[in-house]
């Protein structure tokens, strides 16, 4: 596996997105210790432990801005100067303002005169995202931990999720998502599982079972993840179906059909998701893709084992799949040498236009990591599974008449004279 400085840039990055994220105690009782100020016991009991260098929490149009240095902090909001944070203790720093929702704010730390963390993105999540009164909620199971032998010995974890009106006698629809660790708590992140309660009570999403699948790490204790996510070919994909699936269905029916199957994944694991439907889309017929690593990071030439960078290339020359793809990016995303992010994306959907897919592609501007796909997981999961019918196994997917008449994407330069 692939361990050079670009390849722990990626992991440090994931880990920050993950450590933004990571809002304990929840938003609300965050927002509402902030709200008595940065010298009250509620605040400097809610930073104490706090080691990550940012945390963004985010309440409706609160939003709360925590640091973690010995020197004063600053913080640029939507390419704003810079504005002081207020003192918590010795070694935090806090920031509450209320601001839009329905849109990403963008956000920098400083201290002493150089960026603390990495740019982000604060979500102004939508209402379908918060907890709403009166709606049911569903039962996410305990950890399960399991050994590979697709994957010669690898031990990972997975979460059930089942949505109010599942029945586990009964075969439901299914949502594969890569990363699971990061969403099975309702209030962190993509807010996965807050957003499938709202959208199923409204009718927008069938009752629905969601496998969480964290990366494994191998029987030599290397972390498997750009193996796993990264590679082009079936690997994982059989993995899902002769391994996971399976232990799933001990305790969950699950509906046989890719009709009713969707997968997802943020970064490497939305390459992983296309990857899977690609070679299985009789198994896996719905995609969801953000910030997806469609480039080179498993490529290995000498070896034969290609990398995501050849998708753009295999859609639009090999045979057409059935397939319905949701893709997100943004203009701040990664560029190394691996590939550009931002650049890979724009050609999966010109490739997935060029051939008629049923496809949406959301470009806006945000940086690496889940913001963009948590601002649209309300519209993007009601998309997804637009016209669902329970009755039926199978739809032939095809592209929107309202994008077929649209014209491909084309880039822009905006940082720089174009002479």
């Amino acid at each position: 596996m692939y361990t050079g400085p670009t390849m722990k840039f990626l992991v440090a990055n994931l880990v920050a997105a993950v450590a933004i994220f990571a809002q304990t105690p929840g938003p609300a009782e965050s927002i509402e210790a902030a709200r008595k100020g940065p010298e009250s016991p509620a605040m400097k009991q809610r930073v104490s432990g706090m080691t990550a260098p940012v945390q963004v929490s985010v309440w409706g149009q609160d939003y709360l801005f925590l640091a973690t240095s010995p020197s004063p902090v600053t913080i640029s909001i939507d390419q704003q100067p810079q504005r002081p944070l207020a003192q918590v203790d010795s070694n935090h720093w806090m920031l509450l303002q209320k601001m839009r929702t329905g849109v990403l704010h963008q956000y920098q730390f400083y201290s002493a005169g150089k960026p603390l963390g990495n740019r982000g993105d604060a979500i102004g999540y939508n209402p379908d995202s918060v907890p709403q009164p009166g709606v049911p909620h569903g039962k996410i199971s305990e950890k399960h931990t399991l050994t590979s032998k697709i994957y010669d010995g690898m031990k990972y974890d997975y979460w059930v999720y089942a949505s109010p009106g599942v029945d586990p006698n009964v075969p439901a629809p299914l949502m594969v998502w890569q990363d699971g660790q990061n969403l099975i708590t309702p209030l962190n992140g993509i807010r996965l599982i807050t957003v499938t309660e709202n959208l199923v009570h409204q009718g927008l999403l069938p009752p629905i079972v969601h496998v969480m699948i964290a990366p494994g790490t191998s029987a030599e204790g290397r972390p498997m993840r750009a193996i796993q996510y990264d590679t082009v070919s079936d690997r994982y994909p059989r993995f899902l179906m002769e391994e996971v699936l399976p232990d799933v269905e001990k305790t969950y029916k699950l509906r046989q059909d890719g009709y009713s199957r969707a997968i997802a994944g943020e970064s490497s694991g939305g390459i992983c998701a296309f990857n899977a439907a690609w070679f299985m889309a009789d198994k896996f017929a719905r995609v969801h893709s953000a910030v997806g690593s469609f480039t080179s990071i498993q490529w290995r030439s000498k070896e034969n084992v290609d990398g995501g960078n050849v998708y753009p290339f295999m859609v639009r020359k090999d045979p057409k799949r059935n397939m319905r793809i949701w893709m997100s990016d943004g203009a701040d995303d990664l560029e190394n040498n691996h590939g550009s992010w931002p650049m890979q994306n724009i050609q999966m959907a010109n490739s997935l236009k060029l051939r008629d897919y049923d496809f949406h592609f959301r470009f806006g501007t945000a940086a690496h990591g889940g913001a963009q796909a948590g601002l649209d997981l309300p519209e993007s999961l009601t998309w997804l599974w637009r016209d669902y019918d329970a009755k039926k196994t199978a739809q032939e997917f095809t592209i929107d008449q309202a994008e077929k008449d649209k014209p491909y994407f084309r880039v822009s330069i905006t940082n720089r004279d174009a002479w």
